[in-house]
């Protein structure tokens, strides 16, 4: 839980955009790791299991639940030292913007740009998370670098392309 536990949570809220449900299931993720210690075969990474056993909890969670609206995003918390209030301000702002733009795309484009700009996943480590062929992967990982893209300039995330 020490090395994982923030992006594991990190992961469940970016899944579920709600940060009492990622409360959850980051606690169900690691309850689940700690009843069956011997489930990590070592066929990916520590964090890809991890990622994998919180994906699927969190689509667990999300079918007992309905979402039914857009829920408003605050500001995931970041560790590290600003240099001034007014950089850590500016900072924090465009920070804002960015995940604003983030969480507004839908589900299967959020989710892969999460993995591949936050946890620096490699196609094949998303394609074997998601159970999606890598080149589903990279199509929808370059839609959603387009639709973030295209957001920021001030289009909408829901526009087709």
């Amino acid at each position: 839980m020490k090395g994982y536990g923030q992006d594991v949570w990190n992961y469940a809220y970016f899944l579920t955009k709600r940060a009492d449900w990622a409360d959850d299931i980051s606690q169900e993720a690691f309850l689940k790791v700690f009843r069956s210690p011997n489930g990590f075969r070592g066929e990916s990474s520590i964090q890809t299991w991890l990622f994998a056993i919180t994906r699927n909890c969190a689509f667990n969670y999300r079918r007992t639940a309905f979402i039914r609206k857009v829920i408003p995003v605050g500001r995931v918390e970041r560790q590290g030292l600003s240099p001034s209030a007014e950089a850590e301000a500016l900072s924090n702002r465009f920070v804002d913007e960015i995940w604003e733009v983030v969480m507004e795309l839908p589900a299967k484009y959020r989710e892969l740009l999460v993995l591949d700009a936050k946890y620096e996943m490699t196609l094949q480590e998303m394609a074997e998370l998601t159970g999606l062929a890598i080149g589903t992967v990279k199509s929808r990982l370059s839609r959603a670098r387009r639709k973030a893209a295209e957001a920021w300039k001030g289009g909408s995330v829901y526009e087709r392309a």
